[in-house]
């Protein structure tokens, strides 16, 4: 069932071309760094907050570990939750910083890294699977609420099925692949977006003869 909604998905949709973005330098800070501040905000508020830290020379580990947190806050202020996500930043980055860089800190093995990442205040599952999917490279699905609301619906998973049951499944029906992984995570979003909203959009639902929510609402 999940092999074939990806299939499904991606001939509807087609690629999303997610980060990296080609034709743009998305350096894997910039990567993390927007997964850290899209927490609880649009994407359009986050690409706000990236381009002030742009303007102002700071996407870069050096100038971000020396930056003072009520400078960084009025930086990335567009990101909502400011004061909290700023702190947020400058744990990450000192922590980055104390291991040499993302580079030497993306050769750890996916179960240790991700151990580390969840101990940094302000990253949980979807943010540390967001850092080790798309900066780090890692074959790892992030799970995010389209993936819950989209699974729920299609009775792939129960309401309550928790984060790691969830990207269990998704593991096991798709080898790890990193390109894979990337496009079915972008995939779902297109699809919460476009039609599984909170307010769904049945009729026009490229998944609609499989969806459970459709016949129980109809």
């Amino acid at each position: 069932m999940i092999k074939s909604l990806y299939n499904k998905l991606l001939k509807f949709f087609g690629p999303q071309g997610w980060w990296p973005v080609k034709g743009k330098s998305n350096t894997k800070l910039e990567i993390c760094l927007g997964a850290i501040l899209t927490q609880n905000t649009s994407w359009k508020n986050v690409e706000k907050a990236l381009d002030n830290l742009r303007k102002n020379g700071l996407l870069n580990l050096e100038k971000l570990v020396g930056i003072s947190e009520i400078r960084l806050r009025a930086i990335i202020r567009p990101a909502g939750f400011f004061k909290q996500k700023a702190k947020y930043v400058k744990i990450f980055v000192k922590y980055v910083n104390k291991h040499q860089g993302l580079d030497k800190l993306f050769k750890k093995p996916l179960g240790a890294l991700r151990k580390e990442l969840l101990k940094i205040p302000g990253i949980g599952n979807e943010t540390a699977d967001s850092i080790l999917l798309y900066a780090a490279g890692k074959p790892i699905f992030v799970v995010d609420a389209y993936t819950k609301r989209i699974f729920s619906r299609l009775e792939i998973i129960k309401d309550k099925a928790s984060y790691e049951n969830i990207q269990r499944l998704v593991h096991q029906s798709i080898k790890p692949n990193v390109k894979i992984y990337q496009e079915f995570h972008a995939l779902l979003v297109a699809l919460g977006k476009s039609f599984c909203k909170r307010k769904s959009l049945c009729s026009e639902c490229p998944v609609r003869n499989k969806c459970e929510f459709i016949k129980m609402n109809s």
